[in-house]
């Protein structure tokens, strides 16, 4: 098996980036059924496909191709009694997209010629859009992690939220592809998202303003705590650049001689295979296990680190419900070799996908094996556990303030009232309950923040103090010192230094 790298996690324009770590895997030897019989469908209906150098399909069975026989024939009902004129090509992805639906994979994906051109290309450059990765989950568009910095992160978008519309336009009916062209979009123009989120019982209203999403994944600062110096690497996504980038940060910190390093994962959606084992190699001690791959047929490649000795500082990791697939395989593999994680449980995802190139360009992306830490553990639905498992305070779960149907004010009932509860009290302004009935204690707290902010004293929560209320609550949560994950982690390092 020869690892391609490349995963749809890797920003396709819209940033909304699909599913949690495409791995691929290229298959110098063999290529899928489906490639052979998609393109003897395609010669057969009279569309031309080119045969560029690429791996040769499997043969279908003599049933197989029986049962394939039925495609071609349905097509050609349509194409002579249907009352309507049909447009061939639609026929056909609709036919392909139907095969790929019944896997009931959310990984397993169709793209045709545009949409695999714009992958593509988004791998190794900038792109426009939102700034989020999604995955289709119970047919609903379904948040991974929105970006670090990304328009996404600042409207407030969460891992798990669930997009139903966009501008008015509903998304139900339409597969992953369609639904992100409907969200991305150039720089500057608004997206209305319509929005659920689990344990709201009413939808939520998101405008995120698109804008030019960087392909910048590797943040690193040092934090000074008891006399000592801690090396802080962030990496959002695991894109082309990132294993040359944390190398570089890295080496950094060791020729400085930080006392401890923190590697932040949270909100990682993954990435390219090849990149986190380029990682693993420069982290994971004794040239222990990495990762284990398992194909459809039980065979495993186990994948270890050159990595001799141990690292002479510790190192703690931060993981949260947004570390998915890539984030993963770093996490357990660091945690199963000593390693401290810290944070909440990882997102669970477990699978790897190829993606094979169909002759008009079109790609196919399927799951066709699955990761297992270097244990043997499939954490596939489950995610990885922290060894330290720390909640962030309430107020980082707040949505963005919905004002659709006017000023929230007294005697309102509903989720937006009590979603504002959380803010006024995560800011310092108690409102005395946390149901979402706008009461007198609401009044007054509303008050007084009006007060102290200066802005007039309604008591109502206008576009004005509802704005004020989001940028200071995002300053809120923005400033370490109310990180309380980070500052666990550090006192976990802090206490692996006095070892």
């Amino acid at each position: 098996m020869r690892i391609k790298g490349s995963t749809l996690a890797a920003l396709l324009g819209l940033t909304v980036v699909f599913s949690s770590l495409l791995t691929m895997v290229a298959m110098d030897s063999e290529r899928s059924l489906l490639g052979q019989t998609l393109s003897t469908f395609l010669d057969k209906v009279g569309i031309t496909t080119p045969t560029p150098a690429q791996p040769q399909a499997g043969r279908a069975t003599p049933s197989e191709a029986e049962s394939l026989k039925k495609i071609y024939e349905v097509y050609g009902l349509i194409k002579e009694n249907y009352l309507e004129e049909v447009d061939a090509q639609k026929l056909v992805d609709g036919a392909i997209n139907g095969m790929i639906n019944s896997l009931d994979d959310p990984y397993s994906v169709y793209m045709d010629p545009k949409s695999a051109e714009q992958f593509t290309e988004s791998i190794h450059s900038s792109f426009q859009g939102i700034g989020a990765e999604v995955t289709m989950e119970g047919g609903k568009v379904t948040i991974v992690s929105p970006f670090k910095g990304s328009p996404a992160e600042k409207a407030g978008l969460r891992p798990n939220d669930q997009i139903v519309s966009v501008n008015g336009e509903p998304l139900e009916g339409l597969d992953l592809y369609q639904a992100v062209l409907k969200i991305r979009g150039p720089k500057g123009t608004e997206a209305k998202l319509e929005v659920i989120r689990p344990g709201l019982r009413d939808h939520l209203t998101v405008i995120v303003l698109r804008d030019e999403i960087p392909l910048e994944t590797v943040y690193s600062e040092t934090i000074q705590r008891n006399g000592k110096t801690f090396g802080k690497i962030e990496v959002t996504q695991f894109s082309t650049n990132t294993g040359v980038r944390f190398k570089e940060e890295l080496e950094k910190f060791e020729k400085a001689g930080v006392d401890g390093l923190l590697i932040d994962l949270r909100g990682n959606p993954g990435g390219l295979l090849n990149v986190v084992v380029e990682m693993g190699h420069l982290l994971v001690p004794d040239k222990g296990i990495i990762l284990q791959v398992e194909d459809t047929g039980g065979k495993r490649e186990v994948m270890n680190s050159t990595l001799t000795d141990k690292k002479p500082y510790p190192i703690t990791v931060l993981i949260d419900k947004g570390s998915a697939s890539a984030s993963e395989i770093l996490a357990g593999a660091l945690k199963e070799n000593g390693y401290k994680l810290v944070g909440q449980p990882s997102f669970g995802k477990g699978t790897v996908q190829n993606s094979m190139e169909l002759g008009d360009k079109s790609q196919v992306k399927m799951t066709i094996a699955k990761w297992l830490t270097p244990s043997g553990e499939w954490i596939h639905k489950t995610g990885i556990e922290p060894n330290v498992p720390i909640e962030q305070p309430k107020y980082y779960q707040a949505a963005p303030i919905n004002l659709d149907t006017g000023s929230l004010k007294y005697d309102q009932n509903g989720e937006a009232i009590k979603n504002l509860q959380i803010i006024l009290e995560g800011l310092g302004f108690p409102p005395g309950r946390a149901d979402g009935y706008f009461d007198e204690k609401t009044v007054t707290a509303v008050k007084a923040f009006q007060k102290l902010n200066e802005l007039p004293m309604t008591g109502e929560v206008d576009e004005k103090t509802a704005t004020l209320l989001q940028e200071l609550l995002v300053k809120k949560m923005k400033d370490p010192a109310n990180d309380m994950q980070l500052q666990a982690a550090i006192q976990v390092l802090d206490k692996e230094v006095k070892k």
